[in-house]
């Protein structure tokens, strides 16, 4: 999917680096052409800012973006969310960031939180980045404790998992 909407902006380099804005924030783009997250409007000078175009760039993106039915759609429907991976050390919260052997492998979610459920950890959060969108993917667990060591060791022993980050 992601493909077919670069090649949408192929001939127009600003436009593609706005639209990864757009992506990267969760910022819709509305029936008017602005950009927003719910219901804040977010100026076109701070995305021109962000994606290092000119703000004329921004007006020209959110246009393609309402002539283009698959654009319009794909914007018009994109949602920001509260992602505690940040945060979660000052709400004593365990955060652990799995590097999977390949994103795009089927059952890396459940092998990760079944693990991490034969410890008796809950898993607050679980925020997986997509192989099609991300270059470096990541599956975040936010868990409802630290995280042990022997837990570590249990997720660096599965077969879809590179790396372990915990903090």
């Amino acid at each position: 999917m992601w493909s077919e909407i670069l090649t949408k902006f192929a001939k127009y380099p600003a436009q593609e680096k706005v639209a990864k804005v757009l992506l990267d924030h969760g910022f819709q783009v509305d029936e008017n052409g602005s950009v927003i997250s719910g219901t804040i409007k977010i100026p076109h000078m701070q995305i021109a800012k962000e994606a290092k175009v000119d703000w004329r760039a921004v007006d020209q993106t959110t246009q393609t973006i309402l002539k283009d039915e698959l654009l319009q759609r794909f914007f018009s429907n994109l949602k920001s969310f509260v992602f505690l991976r940040d945060v979660a050390p000052f709400l004593g919260l365990g955060v652990i960031i799995i590097t999977p052997q390949d994103a795009s492998c089927v059952g890396i979610i459940e092998e990760v939180s079944q693990a991490i459920a034969e410890y008796g950890v809950r898993i607050r959060q679980a925020v997986s980045d997509d192989p099609y969108f991300i270059d470096d993917p990541k599956l975040t667990i936010i868990c409802d404790t630290k995280v042990s060591s022997d837990l570590i060791d249990s997720l660096l022993k599965l077969q879809s998992v590179k790396s372990v980050t915990v903090f």
